[in-house]
């Protein structure tokens, strides 16, 4: 899998997947297999980050029998390629990496970037074939679900059955964001929404160090998200220079008052959202 996509580990840049397979079914063996990881969602790091709501007593119990185990990648890995057949569900739980589209021409359209508490591959349970290709772009780990157990999530833990419809509309509702800003917004006002939009996301589950945050991803990646070319990403960049730094897999937000006002991005803080 490494080979299909070329990336090192703080700087890792997403390239060509190979194009989907006709037969899915195939695909599906040389995804990387679950590890048995007892007690994991007791000991998570992720559920100690005022990022997200909090688990009951019954909650945590249950998780923990109906996990699979973890799914570990390394940079550049892929967990599963668009038009693979899923019987398997994931939350990242820790490393970035992205979603992306493989168009018949051989280019490729990055969808969204994956962070730590985001769970992907429902859409590939719930449908007859991944949208889309999920890969690393730095090491990252993975909790994994079974599809077949979906009924007794919301038998027996309604809660977290209501955190997994919660985490279907946010990405309803992202997907609006993300198409005002491409029609609406300038590219700096664009670039000043996405860099702020990274920066709290990554602040809020823990990883700043002072006003930097890791973001593994190169120009060209960010670029591709933002429907820009890599030289007027290059420019915009430059021109915010002033209130944002990216370079050595770093962003740092230096002047984030400035940046939301280009951005026309409000300053509140988001409220907390469900973890699966």
């Amino acid at each position: 899998m490494a080979a299909d996509v070329e990336g090192a580990q703080g700087g890792g840049e997403l390239i060509q997947p190979r194009a989907p397979a006709s037969d899915a079914k195939a695909l599906s063996d040389a995804r990387p297999a679950p590890r048995p990881v007892p007690s994991a969602c007791a000991r998570c790091s992720l559920r100690k980050q005022t990022a997200f709501t909090a688990f009951s007593a019954h909650e945590l119990t249950f998780m923990e029998s109906f996990r699979v185990g973890e799914t570990h990648l390394r940079a550049g890995e892929v967990l599963y390629h668009e038009g693979d057949a899923l019987d398997l569900f994931y939350t990242a739980k820790s490393g970035q990496g992205a979603r992306y589209k493989y168009l018949t021409n051989g280019d490729r359209q990055l969808v969204n970037f994956v962070f730590p508490g985001d769970t992907i591959g429902l859409q590939g349970v719930l449908e007859d074939a991944a949208a889309c290709t999920v890969a690393a772009a730095s090491d990252m780990v993975f909790c994994t679900f079974r599809r077949t157990r979906l009924n007794e999530l919301f038998t027996h833990s309604p809660d977290r059955g209501f955190a997994l419809v919660w985490i279907s509309a946010a990405e309803e509702h992202f997907l609006s964001e993300i198409i005002a800003a491409l029609g609406q917004r300038t590219a700096q006002q664009r670039m000043a929404w996405a860099l702020l939009k990274i920066h709290r996301r990554l602040s809020d589950l823990g990883l700043a160090q002072g006003d930097a945050v890791p973001f593994p991803f190169r120009q060209r990646d960010l670029a591709d998200a933002l429907g820009l070319s890599l030289v007027h990403t290059n420019k915009t960049l430059a021109g915010l220079r002033a209130h944002a730094q990216w370079q050595d897999g770093m962003l740092t937000l230096s002047n984030r008052p400035a940046l939301s006002e280009i951005a026309m991005l409000p300053h509140d803080q988001p409220p907390p959202r469900p973890l699966l």
